[in-house]
């Protein structure tokens, strides 16, 4: 299924759907290299071609997988990666960095890696408050002028961040987790974003995978990186099936005979949808190592939520327990 490209700020045409890189790196689990490569081609086969990474995924492998994919499909993908932690999602970080000349540092190890002379989107993953945010900004405006860049995103900030940021140089995209049981972006950042023009990329557009309902959590292996973030605790755990079974309530309205509807696909279009009440293009990037689930995501372009279930899927963000990250600081939920 190939839909028409949307715009995301700063003229980037991108797929409505994009991948997200980190769910081929062993954060979840072990990764089979040519599981993962294949997986890619299929998402461009099926015209998701917004592929996102960063350089801290696997450590730098995740990147250099996707070279592989671009090394034949340069031309058909819009690529985006990211800089400023230091350290990998599995292992735990140790720094952030927004100085000017890690920036610079930083973007010829992702193209070295990358294989290419150009990066298409480049987010400020996350903010180093110990430097202005126009110093990390400015230096990679001049990566704009120096043809390594094409246009600017940044994951994980506050409005106000991005507010400052904008007015030192486009901004094409804003990253942040969003979905059904993360929503504390619509306070302030998704506004912001809209007024500004700047379109919103959400990543865990399925809750890590708990929103499609197939996550045991009490289940997940050692090495998992989710056993570190505060909803997953089995503390939270009854409370945060409720969102899960409002998801598949939905599903099972949607469905019919010789069509069944997904929780990912309900989850992915409550996203759609939420842009379209909150005036911005949202194009989320769910992960995943298997081309099948490509399929059935994109599957949620097709979906019209009726305005009962938008209502009764807002109700259940309600139920959510737990912060989303091990760290609420490092992300905008926690300097807001």
């Amino acid at each position: 299924m190939t839909a028409a490209p949307v715009q995301l700020g700063d003229g980037l045409s991108v797929s409505p759907l994009g991948f997200g890189g980190m769910a081929l790196t062993p954060v979840y689990g072990d990764v089979d290299p040519a599981e993962a490569l294949a997986t890619l081609h299929h998402a461009v086969d099926a015209g998701v071609s917004f592929i996102d990474t960063a350089d801290i995924y696997g450590g730098g492998n995740n990147e250099e997988l996707i070279a592989r994919l671009l090394r034949e499909r340069r031309g058909e993908v819009q690529l985006a990666t990211k800089f400023g932690l230091v350290g990998t999602p599995a292992t735990g970080y140790s720094d952030i960095r927004g100085d000017a000349g890690y920036v610079r540092q930083a973007v010829d190890r992702s193209l070295k890696r990358l294989g290419t002379d150009t990066i298409d989107l480049y987010y400020m993953h996350r903010r180093d408050l110990r430097v202005p945010i126009v110093e990390t900004v400015e230096a990679m405006a001049a990566l704009v002028q120096a043809g390594k860049v094409r246009h600017l995103g940044l994951s994980e900030v506050t409005a106000a961040e991005l507010r400052e940021a904008s007015s030192i140089h486009p901004i094409a995209a804003v990253q942040s987790e969003w979905s059904i049981w993360s929503r504390d972006v619509e306070r302030n950042v998704v506004p912001a974003a809209a007024e500004l023009g700047v379109g919103f990329v959400p990543y865990s557009p399925l809750g890590r995978g708990f929103l499609t309902g197939t996550v045991d959590a009490s289940k997940l292996g050692s090495n998992d990186f989710r056993r570190n973030i505060p909803r997953f605790a089995e503390s939270a755990l009854d409370a945060n099936q409720a969102v899960v079974a409002a998801v598949q309530t939905v599903a099972t309205e949607l469905s019919s005979p010789g069509h069944t509807a997904t929780p990912a696909q309900v989850a992915l279009a409550w996203l759609l949808a939420q842009g379209s009440r909150m005036g911005l293009t949202v194009v989320p990037i769910p992960g995943t190592r298997k081309a099948a689930r490509i399929d059935e995501n994109l599957g949620a372009l097709a979906l019209n939520l009726t305005p009962t279930q938008l209502e009764t899927l807002d109700a259940a963000a309600d139920a959510v327990v737990g912060s989303r990250s091990a760290n609420p600081n490092w992300v905008s939920q926690g300097r807001e």
